[in-house]
């Protein structure tokens, strides 16, 4: 069988297209390489007339499966959502090798996550098992732990009033820092870890999605709570200083009307914001230090790694509010995700995925064998709009290079790597004929964060 590595590398780079033999599989029958543009014919740069959207909004979050926040969704108000199998009395009876034995997923009790099986490299290719989805449990029994409506309220409204993807996977199989990569370059150039000497690497060879948008004069900002998270791509920061901005800033301009064309929203980063000095969200100078750590947690939003999951959801709560009522909300598409599982159980096999370049992951003999023809697991994802389709799935498959996509094609921008190229945009998500959520849906109140800090039970 014909590798998509190979396949990739035989594309010629400009905006072309092959065809892809039928042994080739699950690589699509045309393959177009870095330079894609959607509408060869209209200038780069220039706004896509078929589309209503102006605005796109990526709230992307830390570290939590499908399975562990949706599993349950088919029995609380989105039947069609996939997650787990139940048994006649309405129980969860999906289940992983433990020891000797089995352990079958369950609801956990506490607000902090707990230890998981791990999100690194080696970890998740070991969970995936070549698509048996069954090595969570011997690396810890709490990586089958999930949350419910009643745990999750908000993030469960969400994925019952808009519309969801039962497909959307992690694009590598592995950790924060390579997956972001992704969604800001199409590529993690070799990156397979959360290694902070990372953010001093060169750019990849194309660059980001933001030094196009950029070089063509389309608005964008990283509005950010205590560290900007497209400098995960370090020349992001060097280059776009003017782009960093600071959260009370998006609540201001989704007020005003302001929005830019693109909207990076970023919750603190934990670590990474640390090691920087967290900064508070309105005067961008660093705070006073707080014992608390749930107060600070409170004060700046969090990823939700290792956090209170009630943080997290208050943040995306407060952002997802400030889009739908302010004057941009007709012309605004918002998707909420995950950049990767965090280490915890989700039953549906990873798929094999197009190499966005040659670039190989930088393992080590011990490492597990792989590339980057493997998506990561599957992560919740929700696209929030007044053209999103009401109570409703999309079955598509899509990873982070989705939003790549939808951005190249919303503007007419040229594809950075083989992976995005390819890749399917968002516009699944729509129905773009009328707006059927002009008059935003209620969404249930987050869970009322208490005064417990996570720390102890990491």
């Amino acid at each position: 069988m014909v590798s998509p590595l190979r396949l990739a590398a035989a594309v010629v780079l400009a905006a072309t297209c092959v065809a892809v033999p039928a042994q080739a599989a699950p690589a699509p029958h045309l393959v177009y390489g870095p330079g894609h543009l959607a509408y060869p014919g209209r200038p780069i740069g220039t706004h896509d007339p078929s589309t209503p959207i102006q605005h796109i909004v990526i709230v992307m979050q830390e570290n939590h499966s499908f399975d562990e926040y949706f599993g349950m969704l088919p029995r609380s108000g989105q039947p069609k959502a996939d997650g787990f199998t139940f048994d006649t009395q309405g129980r969860p009876i999906n289940s992983n090798p433990a020891g000797k034995g089995r352990q079958t997923v369950f609801h956990r009790l506490s607000y902090c996550p707990g230890d998981s099986a791990g999100q690194s490299w080696n970890s998740t290719h070991k969970e995936i098992d070549h698509g048996r989805m069954d090595g969570f449990a011997n690396l810890s029994r709490n990586s089958m732990s999930y949350y419910t409506q009643a745990d999750l309220p908000f993030y469960y409204s969400l994925a019952t009033q808009y519309t969801l993807a039962n497909r959307w996977f992690a694009s590598a199989p592995a950790q924060t820092y390579p997956n972001r990569r992704f969604l800001y370059a199409g590529t993690a150039y070799g990156n397979i870890s959360t290694d902070t000497g990372s953010l001093l690497d060169p750019p990849p060879a194309r660059g980001t999605i933001q030094d196009e948008l950029s070089a063509h004069n389309i608005s964008w900002a990283d509005y950010m709570t205590d560290a900007p998270d497209t400098g995960i791509v370090g020349s992001n920061v060097k280059t776009h200083p003017q782009n960093m901005r600071q959260m009370a800033n998006f609540y201001l301009d989704a007020k005003l009307g302001q929005l830019p064309a693109v909207s990076y929203v970023d919750s603190g980063l934990g670590a990474a914001g640390e090691a920087l000095g967290p900064l508070d969200p309105v005067t961008g100078q660093a705070p006073k230090p707080v014992k608390d750590d749930v107060a600070r947690l409170k004060a700046t939003g969090s990823n939700e790694e290792g956090d209170d999951v009630r943080i997290g959801e208050s943040f995306v709560s407060r952002v997802t509010r400030a889009v739908t009522s302010g004057p941009d909300w007709g012309s605004t598409l918002m998707i909420w995700l995950y950049d990767e599982h965090g280490g915890f159980y989700d039953h549906v096999p990873s798929p094999r995925a197009l190499a966005p370049d040659a670039i190989k992951p930088k393992i080590s003999k011990t490492d597990y064998p792989g590339g980057y023809d493997q998506l990561g697991i599957r992560v919740p994802a929700v696209v929030i709009s007044p053209w999103a389709k009401p109570h409703a799935v999309t079955n598509v498959l899509h990873d982070h290079t989705s939003v790549l996509a939808e951005i190249e094609r919303t503007w007419n921008l040229p594809a950075l790597t083989y992976r995005d190229a390819n890749a399917t945009g968002l516009r699944d998500f729509l129905d773009l004929r009328r707006p059927a959520l002009a008059k935003p849906p209620m969404l249930a109140a987050p869970g009322a964060v208490g005064l417990m800090s996570c720390t102890s039970d990491y």
